[in-house]
């Protein structure tokens, strides 16, 4: 492929931070999801055999590398099957773009070891050119799926592509890639050979990075979707200020309620309390007058009985002298 694992590494050095973006193109069929959950390392995309495809919009998926690399995986439907109509194609291009944000650093063309590479997906591929532009071509990979098959068949990818029979439209994708292409093997359940295809395919993208300067790939599309987010985030800053405010007045006004509703309330507290003390008092003074008045009538009648009692006795002396 025309650099070693070693000088890719190097290559790679200045560009090792670099959150790298990869999207899976191919027909529906060649496994591009399975080989997004290869890549991924966990079946985060659907994935099973079907003429009609699994996959119906773009999705992205991230993944963390032992080593420290984070991996965006973005999956796409067929976009190039013959049964599809351009309006979903646009559709779901311009999705890829927003979410691929800042651009994209490999485009994985993905073919199939188990069927015959016709014309019609040679000008799906080239279709690819008429959309992004020229240069995406320095940005494309071919991971040809089906590895296990090759295997079972005693093959290898370089056998299967150097003899007679690779089509002349095969041989001029792989030149448009600079032969940049991998085989995978997504049925396999050997961790060692998962690690090692997915290593070998993200040291070629690597490898892409670096003889692009660490540029990803940018279309006038990714300036324009990105200007109107920052023009969304603004407005939502914006909102989010406003929103803000609107909390903070509310919060104050809550308070205030609860100052006013706190205050009416102790006001009839002690309202209560003057009235409750007030009748307690009064009924004091009634219970006060009351025992007064009958202490006046005992002493009255107390009185009036030692009276009585005197003209009594006096009756009686008289009586005996």
């Amino acid at each position: 492929m025309g650099a070693s694992s070693k000088d890719v590494e190097r290559e790679l050095t200045p560009f090792s931070g670099v959150v790298r973006t990869v999207v899976l193109f191919g027909r529906t069929g060649n496994g591009k999801s399975a080989t997004g959950n290869s890549i991924l390392g966990t079946k985060a995309f659907k994935s099973r055999r079907s003429s009609a495809g699994v996959t119906s919009t773009c999705e992205l998926k991230r993944t963390v590398t032992s080593d420290g690399q984070t991996i965006n995986v973005i999956d796409t439907p067929g976009l190039f099957d013959s049964s599809v109509e351009s309006e979903f194609i646009s559709k779901e291009i311009a999705r890829c773009v927003d979410l691929a944000k800042d651009g994209i650093h490999a485009v994985l063309v993905v073919l199939s070891v188990r069927t015959r590479f016709t014309k019609e997906e040679e000008a799906a591929i080239l279709s690819l050119q008429t959309i992004f532009g020229s240069k995406i071509t320095d940005y494309m990979v071919v991971v040809f799926t089906g590895g296990d098959e090759l295997e079972e068949n005693e093959e290898t990818l370089e056998s299967y592509l150097g003899g007679g029979g690779c089509p002349e439209p095969l041989k001029n994708i792989l030149n448009l890639c600079r032969n940049r292409r991998v085989l995978f093997d997504n049925k396999t359940n050997d961790k060692t050979k998962k690690a090692e295809q997915v290593r070998e395919l993200l040291s070629v993208v690597n490898m892409v990075i670096a003889q692009n300067g660490g540029q990803p790939y940018t279309h006038d599309w990714f300036t324009e979707l990105k200007r109107l987010r920052l023009s969304h985030q603004k407005e939502f800053e914006s909102l989010e200020g406003k929103r803000k405010m609107e909390i903070s007045e509310l919060k104050e006004n809550m308070e205030r309620s609860y100052d006013d509703k706190l205050k009416r309330i102790t006001e009839m507290v002690e309202l209560k309390l003057t009235q409750t003390t007030t009748r307690l008092q009064q009924q004091l003074v009634e219970e006060q007058a009351a025992r007064l008045k009958v202490e006046n009538n005992l002493a009255s009648a107390q009185s009036k009985t030692a009276e009585l009692d005197e003209k009594k006795a006096d009756k009686s002396w008289c009586a005996i002298l």
